[in-house]
């Protein structure tokens, strides 16, 4: 069977998109990343009689959700992969150019060579909450900024300051206000954020983020998968009898939800009985504070992940308490 490969680079303006067709020739078009754009790229697609296709693209900021959700839609065989996976495949090619368009034809070779799992679009209800909390996320930078610049700027300038800072008050208030409210209206989201909140140390703004980009069960297989897509397992550099490199947390996975972790770790580590009895466990075998965090926020999603299964809140007997 004939099989097409479309290979998308993605940015915040535009889409270079490389076709792979059946005999190894490559088509290449650039659309606007908007939904004009998409709608061009599907009449360039009929051009090509192309029915179906396994689309690939890599997973940069939030520039690739819409053309994914899309292509979906129209149902397309869609996959969104880490971009350092196309990188290491680009460079084990010995590729040497680096353009948009040359990466949009490596995207569509590495699709049709390694064809990586399907993505699994969200559903509305996701969606909805991921923008709430990610605006949430962006306003409580911003007033973070403001805050730090009402200490060192001019006595002139301080007014305004304050009041935009009042007016970000106001909005964050709202939002979550809006966030809590979109849960509970969720039946299946209320039931996970009940257990969720059973856990101590795991606040309402850690159950959005879990809630809003499915970190259960129903998406991974296990816990160690879903720690893995936060960057929390472990790397171990280790080569011979000589090199004996530090093992340290990867990194390489969803940076804003392992940054929704760290003070919940923090918290669970010095302000629960069961958190404690686990610090001074590690402490006990010399383990160093930042990897005591860090094994934390790996154990608050094995944690998570527990209770979502077994759809029982959580047992402090089971942790030693």
């Amino acid at each position: 069977m004939n099989r097409y490969y479309l290979g998308i680079d993605v940015s915040k303006a535009k889409l270079d998109c490389a076709l792979l067709l059946p005999d190894g020739k490559i088509r290449s078009k650039v659309v606007e990343n908007s939904s004009r754009g998409f709608s061009v790229l599907t009449e360039w697609l009929k051009k090509h009689e192309v029915d179906s296709a396994h689309v690939c693209m890599e997973a940069t900021g939030i520039y690739w959700e819409n053309i994914a959700l899309y292509l979906v839609n129209s149902s397309m065989d869609v996959s969104v992969v880490n971009p350092l996976k196309i990188k290491a495949y680009g460079q084990s090619r010995l590729v040497r150019t680096k353009t948009d368009r040359v990466d949009a034809k490596l995207i569509a070779e590495y699709c049709k060579e390694r064809n990586p799992s399907l993505w699994e679009a969200p559903s509305q209800n996701e969606q909805k909450l991921r923008a709430l909390v990610l605006r949430l996320e962006s306003l409580q930078v911003m007033r973070t900024q403001e805050s730090n610049r009402l200490e060192s700027t001019f006595m002139e300038i301080q007014p305004g300051i304050e009041k935009h800072i009042a007016w970000l008050d106001e909005e964050i208030s709202a939002l979550i206000r809006k966030i809590r409210d979109h849960i509970n209206n969720d039946p299946d989201m209320k039931d996970r954020s009940d257990l969720l909140d059973s856990i101590p140390g795991i606040g309402e703004r850690t159950i959005a983020m879990l809630l809003a980009y499915r970190i259960d069960p129903c998406r991974f297989g296990n816990a160690r998968k879903a720690a893995a897509f936060l960057g929390l397992d472990p790397k171990h550099h280790v080569s011979g009898s000589s090199v004996r490199g530090k093992t340290r947390m990867s990194k390489i996975g969803h940076c804003l939800l392992r940054k929704s972790l760290y003070m919940p770790a923090m918290v669970t580590l010095y302000r629960t009985d069961w958190g404690k009895r686990f610090r001074e466990r590690l402490a006990a075998s010399g383990k160093a504070p930042k990897l005591i965090i860090g094994a934390m926020m790996r154990k608050l999603i094995h944690v998570a992940f527990g209770v979502l299964r077994s759809k029982q809140p959580f047992n402090p007997a089971l942790h030693g308490v």
